[in-house]
């Protein structure tokens, strides 16, 4: 199946699953980026808030798989799913094809079910805490919803995964970019939340936790979970 379903009536039933209807409209999420047997119904909590008459998005996610360092937009021209087709457009980024990238991928999806027609997708290697500062000045003179990607800890047991996480959730809540330069396998979208971090102390946003899981609670084997957790902001 890969990440999630890739028949247009199964991925569409489970998107379906996933979202619910909520009022209250945000600035922005943070979802993590698992396959959606793990994480789909946990980012599924957040997505549910971003229903927006502006209908782009930008996402940030992390980078697992390219030997590159700072921020790429997308090089190509659309994102396909089973879903169809949705434009991918570049603003003022140097342009990458990561094409593999599922810490993004996965988030495309839940915006084409939610009718968003164009996405501003970032994806972001190692930067610095000044590189962090002069992304989240460019992303705030940017227009669209905003869509951060990140899991939490990885391959911790159940107990000890709950307890680095809950300082992590703590940590993005408080907006302490500090936290994430001196904890290792606190989460693996380090980078894109310390723009993040910037990002909502510019526009003064403030991320609320919306539903914190790991995969031990999602398919019972808590030897070695990875954790999952959805803010608004």
């Amino acid at each position: 199946m890969g990440w999630y379903p890739q028949v247009e009536r199964e991925l569409k039933e489970t998107l379906s699953s996933f979202i619910e209807e909520k009022n209250r409209e945000v600035n922005g999420v943070i979802v993590p980026h698992a396959g959606y047997v793990y994480s789909g119904k946990i980012a599924g909590k957040a997505f549910s808030y971003l229903k927006s008459k502006d209908r782009r998005a930008i996402v940030l996610g992390p980078n697992h798989y390219y030997p590159v360092r700072g921020i790429f937009s997308y090089s190509k021209d659309f994102f396909q799913t089973p879903l169809g087709k949705i434009k991918s457009i570049k603003e003022d980024f140097p342009q990458l094809d990561f094409s593999q990238e599922h810490s993004i991928l996965n988030q495309i999806p839940f915006l084409q079910f939610l009718k968003y027609e164009e996405v501003l997708a970032l994806l972001v290697s190692q930067i610095s805490l000044n590189e962090a500062e002069k992304i989240a000045e460019k992303l705030a003179r940017i227009k669209g919803k905003f869509v951060f990607s990140t899991d939490l800890s990885h391959f911790l047991s159940y107990e000890e995964a709950k307890e680095k996480d809950e300082k992590t959730i703590k940590a993005i809540e408080n907006l302490d970019g500090n936290y994430f330069l001196n904890r290792e396998n606190s989460a693996c979208g380090i980078y894109p939340l310390l723009i993040l971090i910037k990002l909502c102390k510019k526009k003064k946003w403030k991320p609320k936790l919306i539903q914190y899981k790991n995969s031990g609670d999602v398919i019972g084997d808590k030897s070695s979970v990875v954790g999952y957790a959805s803010f608004v902001f």
